[in-house]
């Protein structure tokens, strides 16, 4: 039984559900975090569309952005997109 059925989603509140990052693929939906699971440089597609490339991410790290596609010159790896 989810607790917090009875609540608006919004960008603040918990993830409702999740998908293993496949690079150069566009993700299903706009996420609201990446997870880390191996660091490196993170290059993504931002919601807007505009690309940028976070520089050395470390591994186990929750990063609060929403993306479109993680890119294929990324060297981070086992990310996981969280909506």
């Amino acid at each position: 039984m989810d607790n917090f059925s009875a609540y608006a989603d919004s960008p603040t509140s918990p993830a409702r559900s999740a998908v293993t990052v496949i690079a150069g693929t566009d993700l299903a939906l706009t996420s609201k975090a990446l997870y880390i699971g191996s660091g490196g440089d993170l290059t993504v597609l931002m919601a807007d569309g505009a690309p940028v490339t976070f520089k050395s991410v470390p591994s186990g790290l929750i990063l609060p952005i929403r993306v479109l596609r993680v890119t294929t010159a990324s060297t981070a790896t086992n990310i996981v997109a969280l909506a």
